[in-house]
């Protein structure tokens, strides 16, 4: 009996996780089309129909849901199979803009494990800020930030984060009251952008709420505190963007960039599929 190509099968897997033959593609460090002949092969190979492809939409068919479990439990045995000996761990510190953290995290943390079991990522939720500084002191082997505006900067451009202003669904502006906002302070790039602006469109308004991380500001939106400044995809259960009900100005998007000097190819590796899973929460 033939056996499975294995580089077909991850690429399958990563597929299902990120949504995406493009983001997989980017954890592979192959491109879209290479993605596709992979997934053409373990089809035919398999005789089964795994993807149900749209302009839009990307998903397991039934066939595909019932093979995805196998499907990681061959990768994970080939894994074992090729280091059968416990390996020495490596660490990798990667800093990440806190605002950047949504649902797709499990599924990054699992992508991980799997590609690489001997690694540890060490994930350093912070300001976009502070993770440049400690990447520029030799404290994080990489970066993934909102673009600091520095063009001296060698940064590598991941791809653009909308961002809208989330508030409950049931939250209530009254016209002529100042428009209540929770951001992260006057420190803030976009919470700069955003009160601009306003203030070039003649809407008053008030900051009721600081905060630190898109957690905490998802808090105060939910709770109906305030409006809060943050990335679309990470607006909590029952809130949304209510820019355009509210009749305020479209925000910007924001340039997310990766800052890295990795030499090990394992590392790199690592790097793409936590980029890729980034990307693959903007839908």
């Amino acid at each position: 009996m033939k056996p499975l190509d294995l580089k077909a099968v991850h690429a399958f897997v990563l597929i299902a996780d990120l949504r995406s033959f493009t983001r997989a593609a980017d954890a592979l460090g192959s491109t879209q089309s290479g993605v596709s002949v992979l997934l053409k092969r373990l089809e035919r190979r398999l005789d089964r129909h795994l993807i149900e492809r749209t302009p839009r939409l990307i998903r397991l068919s039934a066939e595909g849901q019932a093979f995805l479990e196998p499907a990681r439990v061959l990768l994970a045995a080939h894994q074992r199979a090729l280091d059968p000996a416990p390996a020495e761990h490596r660490r990798l510190i990667v800093g990440l803009s806190h605002q950047l953290v949504g649902t797709e995290l499990p599924t990054l943390l699992r992508d991980l494990r799997e590609q690489d079991p001997a690694l540890v990522v060490e994930l350093r939720v912070q300001t976009s800020r502070e993770a440049i500084k400690a990447h520029d002191d030799g404290h994080l082997d990489a970066a993934i930030v909102l673009q600091a505006h520095d063009p001296r900067r060698n940064a590598r451009r991941l791809y653009a984060e909308p961002f809208g202003w989330i508030a409950a669904h049931s939250m209530q502006h009254r016209a002529g009251q100042p428009l209540r906002l929770a951001t992260q302070g006057e420190s803030c790039g976009i919470r700069a952008a955003a009160v601009r602006a306003l203030d070039e469109a003649g809407i008053a308004w008030t900051e009721t709420f600081i905060g630190q991380g898109a957690a905490v500001l998802g808090a105060a939106a939910t709770a109906g505190l305030a409006v809060a400044l943050l990335p679309c995809r990470v607006a909590p259960h029952g809130t949304a963007d209510l820019g355009a009900r509210l009749g305020l100005p479209a925000l910007p998007k924001f340039d997310v960039v990766q800052h890295a000097n990795l030499s090990d190819r394992r590392d790199r590796a690592a790097l793409r599929t936590i980029a890729a899973a980034l990307r693959a929460g903007i839908g």
